[in-house]
């Protein structure tokens, strides 16, 4: 979420100066010349100096260093007047905002399908996240999907059945190729993703403005995503593969049945917050699919890294971006963290809010 906050001020700190596109919050006065550069710098410093208060000293010396480095003059002394604006209307527009609110989890009555805590005695995570303010959707629920599978249905008992054959931890059945890819995609998706989608602008050549645009339209949409993938996670609270297998015997599902030994590929390595809806499948389409609108094809190719340690294939590659995508799918169910319909259903998120943030913001100023 301050990802995406922070980006705004970059892109927005960006574009008064480059030109190009529509500003998304703050409009500076610019005094030319003035150096983008610097302009980026002071923007995304005291927007983090203000949200972060906890890492100032570190935020400080690495603007201090990074500004040293930059010849001084007029350029850069109209630069940081112009972050210094921007950074004052992004702070301002997400005064308030919920972001820094502490929002207590209260358990429902436990039952089959219900969510409960994964560690005993845990408090699930980001239930904060269901009273943030969005960046661009008009509310958290705007695109909230309709809930996962009914216990009794065959589709919730062909994704039960899927993940307790291929996301155990023992599992017979899963190849070594899908175990290594369930690990790829367990590395910390707010560094993975950005550093995949900055190589890529590297690799296609964008200037200053394309790249702050899409690593914008990224970050942005990834950011109310999120949103909207965690108001769906804590209105539904919906069980894990974790407790739904071992208690099948309560879900009043004859295609289904109990394993009390079953546990996931990941564990201990496991998220603490409600199953449905996926929020890999949130994430990661939010970020294909602004991809594909920034480029207006699914069809480039690219790589991503993971950093696990347990990976063997450290980098893979795509020729679409819809490729990574499914594959992210299939990785949730094969680590044992999700069903399938949870991750599919997260996608559809990812796609809404994905097409709504390309279709409405960070538009070029031209046709």
């Amino acid at each position: 979420m301050l990802e995406g906050i922070v980006q705004v001020a970059i892109y927005d700190a960006t574009v008064a100066i480059e030109g190009g596109y529509r500003p998304f919050i703050a409009s500076p006065t610019v005094t030319g010349p003035a150096s983008t550069a610097a302009a980026v710098a002071k923007a995304a410093c005291e927007v983090l100096l203000a949200r972060v208060p906890g890492q100032a000293a570190n935020v400080a010396d690495r603007y201090d260093r990074y500004l040293a480095a930059i010849p001084d003059g007029p350029e850069k002394t109209n630069g940081i007047a112009v972050g210094g604006q921007v950074a004052e209307a992004i702070l301002a527009w997400r005064a308030d905002d919920g972001l820094d609110n502490a929002v207590p989890y209260v358990q429902p009555p436990p039952g089959p399908g219900v969510f409960e805590p994964v560690f005993p005695g845990s408090t699930p995570v980001d239930v904060k996240l269901t009273q943030v303010r969005p960046l661009t959707l008009t509310s958290n629920d705007q695109f909230r999907p309709d809930g996962p599978s009914p216990l009794g249905s065959a589709e919730y008992a062909e994704d039960f059945n899927e993940v307790k054959a291929y996301g155990r931890a023992d599992s017979t059945i899963r190849t070594p190729e899908q175990t290594d890819i369930a690990r790829f995609w367990s590395d910390n998706s707010a560094v993975q993703w950005p550093r995949a989608v900055r190589a890529l602008a590297l690799d296609k050549g964008l200037d200053l403005a394309q790249t702050a645009r899409l690593l914008t339209l990224m970050h942005v949409a990834v950011a109310d995503s999120i949103l909207a993938c965690f108001d769906a996670k804590y209105h539904y609270l919906f069980w894990r593969p974790i407790h739904a297998i071992p208690r099948a015997g309560t879900d009043g599902n004859p295609l289904t049945e109990p394993d009390s030994s079953w546990l996931p590929l990941l564990y201990p390595n496991h998220p603490n917050h409600p199953e449905y809806p996926g929020a890999h499948g949130c994430w990661t389409t939010a970020v294909t699919e602004t991809m594909a609108a920034f480029f207006d094809t699914d069809k480039v190719a690219f790589t991503v890294q993971s950093t696990v340690p347990a990976v063997n294939q450290k980098t893979r590659h795509y020729q679409r971006f819809s490729d990574a995508a499914k594959e992210v799918y299939d990785a949730r169910t094969w680590a044992g963290l999700h069903f399938r319909n949870s991750s599919m259903e997260g996608a559809w998120i990812g796609r809404k809010v994905a097409h709504y943030v390309a279709a409405s913001f960070f538009r070029p100023t031209g046709p």
